[in-house]
This record gives structure tokens, C-alpha cells and sequence, in this order.
């Protein structure tokens, strides 16, 4: 009797050539992806320093006061940006000084003459005037008096009743 000998396979070790492309394939599909990745995490870094460079420049105000007329309609707002440091104002009525006359910021504090904080020059819807943070301290209103061109003296004090005025806020920081 013939036996029958085992004999032995040995497995073929070949990569099949799909594998190898599909292996290929994901490889690459893996490099574009992190290609992508740093691409677009660079362009997050350069965004948020360029909004961090702008939110620089961008006012902080700090004081903020709507000034009424005697209807009690708002007449002006008035805002105070420290870093910058300018009042800004801006008209919300159509009243105007006329030829011979002025129109003059004053701080009013509770039981103190009233300080000047300038005179308003321009007939523009909006316009600035520079002052301190300092100016401010301690003030509790503003209010807009009409006097002779170019103003008066700040010992001196309004010579007629205020046309506007208005409770000055100060933000939280």
C-alpha cells in the first residue's frame, strides 16, 4: 500500500496588486487630509491675530449719557472713549446754535460748580472733543448750555439755563 504523504502548502505571500493600490490610495488620502489640516490651522492662527490686532483699535467707551431736551426727547448722545480720548458726540434733533452763539459741554457734579468740558464748533451730525477720563470723575450729568460765540470762561458757568441734559452712566470695566 502506497501511503499518501502530506505534502505541504505553503501560503502565498503576495500582496495582491489591489491591496497595494488601495493601500497607496489611503496613504495619500491620509497626507492631503493632514496637508489640509495644518493648512487650515494656519489660517485659524493668521485669522484670530488679525482680529486680535483689530480688537486693539476698536473704542472701549466707558461713559455714556443720552442728553434731553425740555420734551424730555433725546437730543444728544455722548460718549467718552478713554484710550482714545475724546468725547464723541452725535446730534439726534435738528436744533442748531445760531450765527452769534455757541453750544458748551458741561460736567455736573452733585453740590460743585459746574466744569467745562468745551465747546462745540462743528454743525456736523457728529463730532469730537477731546477730554480726559478725568474730566469725568465724579460727574453725575452732562448738560448743554447756549452761550456766546466761543464759549465762556469755566469760573464763569452757563449764562442760561441748560438746553440739554442728561444722567451720565459709567460702564462696568
Amino acid at each position: 500500500m502506497t501511503s499518501i504523504q502530506p505534502t505541504s502548502v505553503t501560503p502565498d505571500r503576495r500582496v495582491s496588486y489591489w491591496w497595494r493600490l488601495l493601500s497607496v490610495f489611503l496613504l495619500i488620502v491620509v497626507l492631503l487630509g493632514w496637508a489640509a489640516a495644518a493648512s487650515m490651522h494656519e489660517q485659524l492662527k493668521a485669522q484670530i491675530g488679525h482680529l486680535q490686532e483689530r480688537l486693539v483699535h476698536v473704542p472701549q467707551v466707558r461713559h455714556v449719557a443720552v442728553l434731553l431736551d425740555a420734551k424730555q426727547l433725546p437730543a444728544l448722545l455722548v460718549t467718552m472713549d478713554p484710550k482714545s480720548g475724546v468725547l464723541q458726540l452725535q446730534r439726534l434733533n435738528a436744533v442748531a446754535e445760531g450765527p452769534q452763539d455757541s453750544m458748551q459741554l458741561w460736567a455736573l457734579r452733585d453740590g460743585q460748580p459746574p466744569r467745562s468740558l468745551g465747546v462745540i464748533t462743528s454743525k456736523h451730525k457728529t463730532l469730537q472733543l477731546p477730554a480726559q477720563e478725568a474730566a469725568l470723575a465724579g460727574a453725575t450729568q452732562l448738560a448743554i448750555s447756549v452761550e456766546d460765540k466761543g464759549g465762556v470762561a469755566e469760573q464763569q458757568g452757563p449764562r442760561l439755563p441748560y438746553l440739554f441734559q442728561g444722567w451720565l452712566v459709567q460702564k462696568a470695566i
